[in-house]
């Protein structure tokens, strides 16, 4: 079988870590990078990664995970946050960024840039957390699969609440709002889920050829 569906067939949302292993700096590094790689919409990347190392931390942010102790237990919790304002002056700065890096002119920028500011202030404050949600759910995708592919084990979570993980992160002040949660380390050896086989459709009912 191909290397990259063996990884993920190897890959599931682990219940319990092993406490006792840790991910090294190189692979947390590598994960940063996936992150920061992820395509995402127009190029605006409106999110960013709170790593934590930290069981302190981990252990408080237990109790507003209702209580899934997978938080704690990590090597690492990795907090998808989105910025809660796209703003004129964000979008000014991304397209300042393509200047820098390809030395585009502004005849060919300006167009674009103007359009998406034109399009992002028609949009209300929800539709803009919206969009920006969608961008962090496409980060989650490729963290997974980078997971899966790297042997690091992982349990993508929406159960838990932004309010307080962004008040114990300290990322209130910041324009961001935590929206999803990763915790990555290494299963335990008595995780029970480990060994269930994998439970999907038949790929006859989820793929339509034309």
């Amino acid at each position: 079988m191909n290397s990259s569906i063996d990884s993920l067939q190897w890959r599931y949302a682990v219940k319990k870590f092993d406490a006792t292993k840790l991910l090294s700096e190189t692979k947390i590094d590598l994960l940063k990078e996936a992150f920061n790689l992820t395509a995402t919409s127009y190029g605006l990347q409106p999110i960013k990664l709170v790593v934590v190392h930290n069981k302190e931390l981990q252990e408080n942010l237990v109790a507003h995970s209702y209580n899934q102790q997978q938080v704690a237990q990590a090597s690492h919790l990795l907090v998808l946050c989105i910025e809660t304002d796209i703003s004129e002056a964000y979008i000014r700065n991304y397209f300042n960024l393509i200047k820098k890096i390809r030395n585009t002119s502004d005849e060919i920028l300006m167009p674009f840039q103007d359009s998406l500011i034109s399009s992002f202030s028609k949009m209300s404050g929800e539709e803009k957390k919206a969009w920006a949600i969608k961008q962090a759910y496409l980060a989650l995708g490729n963290l997974l699969t980078v997971c899966a592919l790297e042997k690091i084990d992982a349990c993508p979570m929406e159960g838990f609440i932004p309010s307080k993980y962004d008040e114990l992160l300290g990322i209130e002040d910041m324009n961001l709002t935590s929206v999803l949660v990763l915790p990555v380390g290494y299963r335990a050896v008595d995780d029970f889920f480990a060994t269930l086989p994998k439970v999907r459709k038949p790929l006859a009912t989820v793929i339509i050829e034309r």
